[in-house]
């Protein structure tokens, strides 16, 4: 496959960004981030981009009529930038077939669940709810329904006696920068493969 032309779509803290900067400076990733998008100006996302030397935008949704109008401007966006893969990495929009047809087959999301336990939002709430043993993440392929896609990567991550969301959520993030960083890698690499309908 080669180097990864990445678009990152964000909307909040940035710490996956941020684990694929690192593993881009590092060299174990073999990628550029061309864009780092957000529906909201005042992500910390855009400052770790900015520290890296990568462009930013900001697209606000509340700017544009419909949710098609709205992922025009990004469309647009990405491909001005040469972005050809497209990473979701804590973005709170759920996406139309408008950006789904442009990038086919070339949008990747992670998800804080072993789907397709637990999909769409609060899933480590729901995990802790549920009172079951083992959660973790999925890299999966975006798809129209929500976090339904085909599935890249899992990685498990134990419930321990007495964890709160906050301290699940610390340690699956911990997962989700390692298996996002090697499913990228993977990708990269030839290892993983663009969904048949691409």
């Amino acid at each position: 496959m080669g180097t990864l032309d990445l678009g990152v779509l964000v909307s909040g803290n940035g710490s996956n960004l941020q684990a694929i900067l690192d593993a881009i400076a590092n060299g174990t990733l073999d990628a550029r981030v061309r864009l780092v998008l957000s529906n909201r100006g005042d992500a910390f996302a855009l400052e770790r981009a900015k520290k890296a030397h990568v462009p930013t935008a900001v697209v606000s949704h509340k700017d544009h009529a419909t949710r098609e109008a709205f992922d025009e401007v990004l469309v647009e966006a990405l491909r001005r930038h040469g972005a050809e893969w497209i990473v979701l990495a804590g973005f709170m929009r759920i996406l139309t077939p408008v950006f789904l047809n442009a990038f086919r087959g070339r949008v990747l999301n992670i998800h804080p669940a072993l789907l397709p336990s637990f999909p769409g939002v609060h899933a480590i709430r729901q995990a802790l709810n549920h009172g079951v043993k083992i959660t973790g993440c999925t890299v999966h392929w975006v798809e129209e329904g929500v976090d339904s896609g085909p599935i890249i990567a899992q990685r498990a991550v134990p419930i321990v006696a007495g964890d709160s969301e906050d301290s699940l959520a610390e340690r699956m993030h911990r997962a989700e920068h390692e298996l996002y960083v090697q499913a990228l890698a993977d990708l990269a690499t030839g290892r993983v493969a663009p969904p048949r309908e691409a």
